[in-house]
């Protein structure tokens, strides 16, 4: 390797992880202006049309060599269905309630993978784990509380996007599995497929139309699909393989801060004072709780 290709591969992952919380930050925008959608239609078209620009490459690559095993199917079957059921809860509860309230809450997945390590896996998480827990789920119920409180129909909206943080976990839990046996280019695309298959069944049940949308919809449509899910995701899958977990991780509390700041001049929704001292208390449980489990990791695999 030359002296000339040192410097961009230190800079280009730090690059790739800005570039792709940047994308995935876009993501309620998207929802929003394709305001004449339902939002699992919006879900179904991100999906299926990032399904679509990614099939070329992936059947590049397998012309070359695929080995995929169809045993592991399973894990990106798993995932693409959570993902669909994700997409079409998170994208109707932007009905509902706010850009930010939204992404905060729905990027709590976290602390329910630590709790499924904690008891299925006997991770020992330590004190941290604990107060980062508490301080998480305060901010959370904070804002939560403060809405139903003062503007009932947000709450409906925040209570929503705690089912998408779970089902955001299961997609963590089973692509950390998936991973060790499919490559990324291709366990992208498996998501993009089963989450646009599990999304297509939900709107087919739902009676949703797939048409007869404004011409700003279906570039929203597109917008999602090449940035949110394209570029977003395989940013971060190059990000998470040149650094390490304990960077990458606490810098995804970025997401939620980085959209709050985008709806402001983007949306015109300027947070108020619960939002803004529920979401710094929940950000900051949230990274104790990537924090400690990344120890626990370490540990569990000898690094530590």
């Amino acid at each position: 390797m030359t002296q000339q290709h040192i410097p961009t591969n230190r800079w280009m992952p730090y690059a790739a992880l800005g570039i792709g919380i940047l994308a995935l930050s876009l993501s309620a925008m998207f929802v929003r202006w394709a305001a004449d959608a339902p939002g699992p239609i919006t879900g179904f078209y991100r999906m299926s049309l990032a399904a679509a620009i990614l099939a070329p490459f992936v059947a590049v690559k397998c012309f070359k060599k695929c080995a995929i095993q169809p045993k592991t199917l399973i894990f990106p079957l798993i995932g693409g269905i959570a993902t669909g059921c994700d997409l079409a809860l998170w994208n109707t509860a932007l009905s509902y309630t706010t850009a930010a309230n939204a992404t905060l809450i729905g990027n709590t997945a976290p602390l329910w993978v630590a709790l499924v390590g904690l008891i299925f896996f006997k991770e020992r998480l330590g004190r941290d784990f604990w107060f980062g827990l508490m301080m998480a789920l305060g901010g959370a119920a904070l804002i939560m509380g403060s809405d139903f409180i003062l503007h009932p129909r947000l709450g409906i909206g925040d209570l929503m996007t705690v089912g998408t943080s779970l089902f955001y976990a299961v997609y963590f839990l089973s692509t950390g599995k998936g991973r060790k046996f499919i490559d990324p280019l291709s366990y992208t695309w498996l998501i993009a497929l089963f989450a646009a298959l599990t999304l297509f069944i939900i709107n087919v049940f739902l009676q949703n139309p797939f048409g007869g949308f404004s011409n700003t919809t279906w570039l929203s449509f597109l917008g999602a699909a090449l940035i949110s899910q394209v570029i977003g995701y395989f940013s971060m899958t190059y990000a998470l393989g040149h650094l390490p977990a304990s960077i990458v991780s606490p810098t995804m509390i970025g997401q939620p801060v980085m959209t709050t700041l985008l709806a402001i001049p983007l949306l015109g929704e300027i947070p108020g004072k619960y939002q803004l001292i529920g979401g710094a208390i929940a950000l900051t449980g949230i990274y104790l709780v990537n924090q400690a489990h990344a120890r626990a990791e370490k540990a569990k695999n000898g690094t530590l």
